[in-house]
């Protein structure tokens, strides 16, 4: 280095002792540091998160990263690590991923996720595999499985779906409908309390026609 022994000249070919490095050795990179209103050159070998390295004939240089939220980088417009809480996808970074991918927590990737198809119609309303006889009932819709995940630890969204509904015909044709269990009991209960005020009054004008 021309500046002497200096530390902030280590790995120049020329160095100022106000800016630092002005040129760097063959193999090393170029980083002007900025601190406050100060700005000094510097000669790494690698460059410093957020730069990615550029090599020219004149100087290799640091340059930095134009994507947003890119902790280092390949090129200018290639992240290869994307900063904290954020997900790596093409060169890009996202909170969360595109559709159609899905999200590789310990890398903090996007790849391909499981592609489904279109939900069918509604099936029928049912109950116990029956469309009548109820009032309320169950309909489904279903959907296939397009592409697999290209990972088996991703999950495949749900393909199949269940609503309540009411039935269209609440009498089966050619069928007795039963009333629900509770009406049923509590017209046997009425029945019974008929019958035993029926045979108490026949015993009391027994009783009274032998009082005579």
């Amino acid at each position: 280095a021309s500046y002497g022994p200096n530390p902030i000249c280590k790995g120049c070919l020329s160095c100022s002792k106000d800016n630092g490095c002005i040129r760097c050795q063959h193999k090393l990179f170029f980083f002007l540091r900025r601190e406050g209103m100060r700005q000094y050159g510097e000669c790494l070998h690698s460059c410093p998160s957020g730069y990615y390295g550029l090599r020219t004939p004149d100087m290799n240089r640091c340059s930095r990263c134009r994507i947003e939220n890119c902790d280092s980088c390949f090129s200018r417009d290639f992240c290869t690590k994307c900063k904290t809480g954020f997900y790596s996808h093409r060169g890009r970074c996202f909170r969360g991923c595109p559709p159609g991918f899905a999200a590789l927590e310990e890398l903090m990737e996007c790849v391909e996720g499981c592609e489904v198809g279109q939900w069918s119609e509604w099936g029928s309303c049912s109950r116990n595999n029956k469309t009548c006889g109820f009032k309320w009932g169950l309909e489904t819709r279903t959907r296939q499985i397009v592409k697999k995940p290209a990972k088996d630890i991703i999950p495949c969204p749900t393909i199949a779906e269940s609503r309540r509904c009411k039935m269209a015909m609440r009498h089966c044709p050619g069928g007795k409908w039963r009333r629900p269990t509770k009406t049923k009991d509590k017209k046997k209960k009425k029945k019974n309390l008929m019958e035993r005020a029926q045979k108490q009054h026949s015993i009391f004008l027994a009783t009274d026609k032998t009082s005579q």
